[in-house]
């Protein structure tokens, strides 16, 4: 089994083998197993060469050979870093959801685990038809992890929503990929040297971009997310908040594969983007709850990156990709101490809280240093990206860009109003007062956390050098 392989399907083998262990060491087996994940991602990173051909590590086996469709996968400097970085962010939601799983920790943890496969295979599938098993087949533990775990009464609710949109995004993309596919096959490689007819890129240019656009989310496909941050356990929300798979999918598939209407159609990309980031710096205005609060955040900054990749420029594409690769850290580290916040407190709005900081100083410090690397504060991981995006949208759209300017800077007074209710002032509720501070495997996870984003932010070069080639290259395909 090739490496690549065995790192998505490795998962999956330790959700299966829970059920052969007891209840109890449900956590130990998970636990050792994003261990191994994380270990396999990382000798991932290190043998791509940025340098080499642009996809590596590649592996291909018949899966469907009367359907032409292969059992592909590879990396570029475009994907190479999220392996690496969900291996993090899943090892934090574990910590996150450490308690959980109440009397049934097995399924708790298989699902968990079943979701970091699927996610993997998003970001390794260079098949159209196996990166699509990838995308619905996330939609089953996403499901049951909300339906059962959320922490609010209708969550049930909310997690049939869910899946009910998300499969909705998920027959235009079909679609989408079986036009594309039906004369040169599915492969990835082969779509990019055979570009369709430009009517034909119209039709899947507009089909990925609803069912990219939904997962994104742009406004006005956004209206799950705010219910789902609200409803789901801190574990999920973080997973889903940190990784735009949404945006690697328009990144990834739509721009490339449709690379002539993606340019006489670049101001409709950069219009949703737009929209996408004022309308989500509003929002944080609007809502006195934490999670709520961030998820608008986001809503925001995914905007940011759209934006920039409507630039169609590597500078555009570098940004954003860079900026998804932030989000993994600021807004998924986020949402995990919001989890922390809210097992100790029962609630992250503002008015059941204020006067955090006295009783809980290290989860504050942990909120803080995130929320200031998601509004793209100078020293944290989300700077350097933000950089280059602001100078790429400016070259190629002067108000679109000044138009970023003005929502970033409400998204980040926002943030900053909401953080000084919640944590500052005296503590009037004895859940509050009384909490206690992070424990030491939580201690753990803001460690990383504050080491990435301060890690990245101080000395972004390895990271940038590593999407730089890939991003050119994307760039160069696309006609002038």
């Amino acid at each position: 089994m090739n490496l690549l392989s065995a790192l998505v399907l490795l998962p999956l083998a330790g959700a299966l083998a829970l059920r052969l262990v007891p209840a109890a060491a449900a956590r130990r087996v998970s636990a050792a197993t994003m261990l191994a994940v994380l270990l396999l991602a990382t000798l991932a990173l290190l043998l791509y060469d940025p340098a080499g051909p642009r996809f590596q590590l590649a592996e291909r086996q018949p899966w469907l050979p009367g359907l032409g469709v292969h059992w592909s996968l590879a990396v570029d400097g475009l994907s190479v870093l999220f392996l690496p970085a969900s291996a993090l962010l899943f090892l934090g939601a574990l910590v996150a959801g450490w308690q959980q799983g109440g009397d049934a920790p097995r399924l708790y943890h298989g699902l968990l685990l079943a979701l970091q496969s699927a996610t993997l295979g998003i970001f390794c599938a260079v098949d159209l038809i196996v990166f699509f098993v990838f995308w619905e087949a996330s939609l089953i533990p996403v499901y049951f992890l909300l339906a059962r775990w959320g922490v609010v009464a209708d969550a049930g609710r909310a997690a049939a929503r869910y899946v009910l949109i998300m499969l909705a995004g998920g027959l235009p993309l079909l679609l989408a990929f079986v036009v594309l596919g039906a004369d040169a096959g599915f492969e990835l490689t082969t779509l990019l040297a055979q570009p369709a007819a430009r009517e034909t890129q119209r039709l899947i240019w507009l089909l990925m971009l609803l069912g990219f656009g939904l997962k994104v989310p742009l406004v006005p496909l956004h209206t799950w997310l705010p219910q789902f941050a609200l409803a789901a356990p801190g574990a999920l929300t973080a997973v889903l908040l940190g990784l735009k798979v949404g945006v690697y999918g328009l990144v990834r598939f739509a721009v490339p594969l449709a690379p002539a209407a993606a340019q006489e159609w670049h101001w409709l990309l950069a219009g949703l983007g737009t929209l996408t980031l004022v309308y989500g710096a509003v929002g944080v205005l609007a809502h006195s709850n934490l999670r709520v609060g961030l998820a608008y955040a986001s809503i925001c900054h995914v905007g940011l990156a759209v934006l920039g990749l409507a630039t169609l420029s590597a500078q555009g594409v570098q940004g954003a990709v860079s900026l998804l690769l932030s989000f993994t850290v600021a807004s998924g580290g986020a949402m995990l101490l919001l989890e922390f916040l809210r097992q100790r407190t029962g609630s992250t709005d503002i008015h059941a809280l204020g006067g955090a900081a006295g009783s809980m100083p290290l989860l504050a410090t942990g909120v803080l240093v995130c929320g200031l690397a998601g509004v793209g504060m100078p020293g944290t991981s989300s700077f350097p990206a933000e950089f280059l995006l602001i100078l790429a949208i400016l070259d190629r759209y002067t108000g679109a860009g000044m138009a970023a300017l003005f929502g970033l800077a409400i998204a980040a007074g926002a943030f900053l109003a909401l953080y000084r209710r919640a944590f500052f002032g005296p503590a009037t509720r004895s859940t509050v007062s009384d909490a206690e501070d992070l424990r030491p495997r939580e201690w753990a996870v803001l460690v990383v956390l504050i080491a990435l984003i301060v890690g990245i932010g101080v000395y972004p070069s390895p990271w940038l050098e590593i999407v730089r080639p890939a991003a050119a290259a994307w760039a160069a395909a696309l006609p002038r």
